[in-house]
């Protein structure tokens, strides 16, 4: 193993592949690598100061989970969505989620519905900002927040996956989104969760997660 190999499995005291893979999944997931934009396996592993190996373990765990494209010449690349394919995530989405958030809801103690509305708090900071991708990555907390609390790992991960398929996607939407539509969707979610309702509770994550990315359907 070389020096440098090394040295980056030792940094963070994680294998160098996974650091690699953690740190692109995060950036495709938050929306800062656009769709369609283009890299080398050669350029990532100089990014992360590591051999093409572990790059290349790294790329493909995410062409795996559909967050990355890789050509036959070593060409790595975002997906950029197709109508069909955008409305098939936003079908996933308004499937898995109010459920997710159904089973959340005996859990949702005062504290969770608190955190939950800081986390809001920060998406209209976001918007005001004009930060994209702390608007993705905000937005997403947001959920996740709530999701833990369905004590369902494999539903979550399901979603978590549609997240990363979309995730440069979704930094389309915030240039077309009504800055205020998404924190008064979410503030609906609280006022379900404050009230016990769940038939609200479920209307209002369905409408949040699917008329976002409806919006990019020409």
């Amino acid at each position: 193993m070389s020096e440098r190999h090394s040295q980056s499995t030792l940094d963070g005291g994680l294998p160098a592949h996974e650091r690699v893979y953690r740190s692109l999944r995060a950036r495709v997931m938050h929306g800062l690598v656009a769709p369609g934009v283009s890299m080398t396996l050669r350029g990532i592993a100089a990014e992360f100061d590591v051999s093409t190996t572990p790059a290349r373990e790294a790329v493909r765990r995410l062409v795996a989970e559909g967050a990355l494209k890789l050509s036959a010449s070593g060409r790595v690349s975002t997906p950029e969505l197709t109508n069909e394919r955008i409305e098939e995530l936003a079908s996933l989405r308004a499937l898995l989620e109010p459920e997710l958030a159904s089973r959340a809801l005996p859990r949702a103690h005062v504290a969770l519905i608190d955190r939950m509305q800081a986390i809001n708090a920060v998406i209209d900071e976001m918007i005001v900002k004009g930060d994209a991708s702390g608007y993705v990555r905000s937005n997403l907390e947001f959920h996740r927040t709530l999701y833990l609390r369905a004590q369902a790992p494999a539903m979550l991960g399901l979603i978590e996956t549609v997240w990363l398929q979309s995730g440069p996607t979704m930094r389309l939407l915030y240039e077309r989104l009504q800055r205020r539509q998404a924190s008064a969707n979410h503030r609906k979610i609280i006022s379900a969760l404050h009230s016990g309702d769940e038939p609200g509770l479920r209307l209002a994550i369905r409408m949040d997660v699917t008329q976002g990315l409806r919006m990019l359907v020409s």
